[in-house]
């Protein structure tokens, strides 16, 4: 059984009839002197049906449908590096009608790659974290190496001959690969992929050398079909606790957050409501185990600090983007 197909059975399994509960649910008040909500709630996805984000996002609604007595319908808006759908989302009118599930990378990496309609610092309020995928760089199992100091040996000892594969240009994976080459000083030959399915499997086949890929990795490194160096995260991961850290290995890399957004002026009880019962979903044993068949950890933060992690994420992705001269396709 495929990790997709394990995701679909476990989202399958969250699934409830999206049906209004007793209108004493609806007991925050949008500051219009309505109870809200009051209808039902769009939230948009703004990557395909089938990915992670989505499955995230199917890992949480029918929850939040339950808790909020009204519909949560999602609307896959995919395309553009999942752009298309963060512009319609900051678009839309601030009532608390439209909320957003979003990758970190149009977040904090594609303002600073593409030329965008909406100011994403300005015209996106967070309300929540879903969490974090845990990133891994991984090698495919033919290339001679058995860690990040080696690799790197082999990149300066063969220039331009490797390449590295990602889920796609301006993608936080694309990026991670970038700073690590340009940390080391050291080259290799980009080859996007439209999903990590794709990538994983140029990496399985040999077409690709090398990657950092979030979850679907994991399942090949315990199989031994890939090699796991080194993970992008603060701490050794549960899931591979003898692979270093990127930080262990002297480059500092950390993966962004997935998350759900309101457009900006979303009144502030909304939010906070909105905020409470998505972190109360996210802990709890269904929500866990989907997230675990991608390799991923709950995260719960306030709106306030979760605002502060994505200012200070966009700010660092943008400085290193700016130093390395780094180019949308």
């Amino acid at each position: 059984m495929t990790l997709l197909t394990r995701c679909l059975i476990a989202v399958a399994s969250l699934q409830v009839v999206l049906c209004a509960l007793p209108a004493g649910a609806q007991t925050t008040s949008a500051g219009s002197g309505q109870a809200w909500p009051s209808k039902p709630i769009r939230l948009i996805v703004n990557f395909p049906a089938g990915g992670t984000t989505d499955l995230m996002a199917r890992a949480f609604a029918p929850k939040l449908a339950e808790a909020l007595g009204q519909p949560v319908v999602i609307d896959n808006r995919g395309g553009a590096a999942g752009n298309i759908g963060l512009e319609v989302a900051a678009r839309a009118p601030a009532d608390g009608y439209t909320i957003l599930a979003s990758s970190g990378s149009p977040i904090v990496v594609g303002p600073h790659l593409y030329k965008l309609s909406v100011d994403v610092g300005r015209d996106l309020a967070p309300i929540a974290p879903l969490g974090r995928i845990l990133t891994v760089l991984v090698v495919r199992p033919s290339l001679p190496v058995r860690s990040v100091a080696e690799l790197t040996a082999y990149l300066r000892a063969n220039p331009d001959k490797l390449n590295y594969g990602s889920v796609g240009t301006g993608s936080t994976l694309h990026i991670h690969a970038e700073r690590y080459l340009f940390a080391n000083k050291i080259k290799a030959t980009h080859v996007p992929y439209k999903g990590a399915a794709l990538m994983v499997t140029a990496l399985l086949s040999d077409q690709v050398d090398f990657a950092f890929d979030s979850g679907l990795s994991v399942q090949h490194v315990k199989s031994g079909k890939l090699r796991a160096l080194a993970v992008a995260a603060a701490a050794r991961s549960p899931l591979l606790p003898d692979t270093p850290t990127m930080a262990e290995t002297g480059t500092e890399v950390n993966d962004a957050l997935f998350g759900v957004y309101a457009p900006t002026g979303t009144p502030r009880p909304v939010i906070a409501r909105l905020n409470r019962e998505i972190s109360r979903i996210m802990q709890t044993p269904d929500a866990r185990g989907v997230l675990a068949t991608f390799a991923a950890e709950v995260v719960t933060l306030t709106p306030e600090e979760f605002t502060d992690i994505q200012r200070r994420d966009r700010e660092r992705y943008g400085t290193f983007i700016r130093t390395a001269n780094i180019k949308a396709d």
